[in-house]
Formats: structure tokens, C-alpha cells, sequence
């Protein structure tokens, strides 16, 4: 026997609601509904999740988990070799034919969040981030410096979501691989320009730091024989008076 603990209601009731939407989508989705369907009542569902905005909002992440290829797609990007290689290999994983479901819900839940100012806000403040922040950090490990790399992110995560919606409007996966592929090669040039000249600012104020500290060396030790020179003639006045005191 293993040590796997039970599953708890509020889980189950996620579990089975992720797949409800999965199936039948959001619209026109009720909780009373919905309760009939998975087994429980519009009052419990209200009770575990507080509203069907931050129920649909948690199964939408629910659903996520069953679609493995699109979780690891952003991880891509941290494996070996050159970066328009890594970008094909996100959108080979988003791109996969089991992801449509979760691409389909997906799309109507953010349609019906643009549209309804307030009721998933949670849920448009994720997509808005999520793979922005993750792509960033990949990006920065590369070498892109901090502010290239949120940019490039953004334009990126707005790359693959338009072939996303490509993707559910029954354009080829050929066609899209191939201009995925173009702009990839693109995308990563950039990165490398940006990188490069983030190396070279930092390799110039590095240059200007150390030249910054030659001269103040150089301006401390100037004074320094200023002072031991003028130290000296004090030195000789001192003994010169000593030698020849006043009649």
C-alpha cells in the first residue's frame, strides 16, 4: 500500500470541474449547473471556491496539469544549444495536437475576461506574467541584459499566443512551425545584438571605473608629494633658523 493521502473534496470537486470546462467550455456555464454535472450543489461550490469566477480561474490551472508537454514548453528555453533552436522547441511543445483542448478553453476564458472588466482579473493578471517572468529569466541567463529581456519577453509570449489562436483556426502546424522558425532566428539575433551590447556597456564602464580610479590614485599620490615636499621645506626653514637664531 502506498503512503498516498485521500483526495480532498475541495480537490475533487477542482478535479472534475477542470474537466467539465475542458469539455463543455464556459459559456453558459452556471454553478447550479455545474453542480448537477460533477455530483455536489451551487452552495458547496460557493463555500470551497468563494465565486465561479475564482472556481473557473483555479480549474483553468487544474486543467494545466494534465497537459504536460505545455507546463514544460517555457523549460525549452534552459536546455543546451543555440537559442532559435530552444524557441523551436517551446512552440514544438505548445504547439502539440494534445494541447488544443486547454489552447480552446483557454481562449474563451481570456475573451470572456477582456470582455467582463472585474470578473477574472486574477486570471488576466496571470497570462499577462507567468511566461513573460519565466521567459525574462531564461533570457537574462543568456546574457540579455535586464531591461532587453523583459521587452524581447513580451514580444515574444505575443508571438507564440497569436499562433496559438493560429493554431485553433485549423491553419497547418507546417505553416506555423515554418514562420515560427523565421521569426525565431530573428528573435534570437536580437538577443545576441542586445547581449553583446550589454557586455560592451558593461565592459566600457569597467573601463571608465578603473581609468576613474588611475587618476584619483594618481591626484592622491600628486598631493601626497605636495605635501611631503612642502613637509621638506618646512624641515630646512626650521633648521636653517636654528642654525642662524636672530642676534
Amino acid at each position: 500500500m502506498g503512503d498516498q493521502r485521500p483526495e480532498s473534496e475541495p480537490d475533487r470537486l477542482l478535479r472534475l470541474t477542470a474537466g467539465y470546462v475542458l469539455e463543455h467550455g464556459i459559456a453558459g456555464l452556471t454553478l447550479r449547473r455545474l453542480g448537477v454535472a460533477i455530483g455536489t450543489n451551487n452552495r458547496m461550490l460557493l463555500y470551497y471556491f468563494g465565486s465561479k469566477e475564482q472556481l473557473i480561474s483555479r480549474a483553468l490551472l487544474a486543467a494545466s496539469a494534465g497537459y504536460p508537454a505545455l507546463n514544460s514548453a517555457i523549460s525549452a528555453l534552459g536546455d543546451p544549444g543555440p537559442l532559435a533552436d530552444r524557441l523551436n522547441a517551446c512552440w514544438a511543445r505548445i504547439a502539440s495536437p494534445a494541447n488544443v483542448p486547454f489552447h480552446r478553453l483557454f481562449f474563451e476564458v481570456f475573451g470572456v475576461a477582456a470582455h467582463q472588466s472585474g470578473r477574472f482579473d486574477e486570471f488576466l493578471d496571470r497570462v499577462g506574467h507567468d511566461w513573460v517572468n519565466q521567459v525574462t529569466g531564461y533570457l537574462r541567463a543568456d546574457g540579455v541584459p535586464p531591461a532587453d529581456a523583459a521587452l524581447l519577453a513580451r514580444e515574444l509570449v505575443a508571438l507564440w499566443r497569436g499562433l496559438q489562436f493560429d493554431l485553433l483556426s485549423a491553419v497547418e502546424t507546417d505553416a506555423l512551425a515554418a514562420s515560427h522558425a523565421s521569426a525565431a532566428q530573428a528573435f534570437a539575433d536580437r538577443c545576441a545584438r542586445a547581449a553583446a551590447a550589454g557586455e560592451a556597456r558593461e565592459v566600457g564602464a569597467a573601463r571608465e571605473a578603473g581609468a576613474a580610479r588611475e587618476a584619483g590614485a594618481a591626484r592622491e599620490a600628486g598631493a601626497a608629494q605636495e605635501t611631503g615636499a612642502a613637509q621638506e621645506t618646512g624641515a630646512a626653514r626650521e633648521g636653517l633658523a636654528r642654525a642662524h637664531p636672530p642676534a
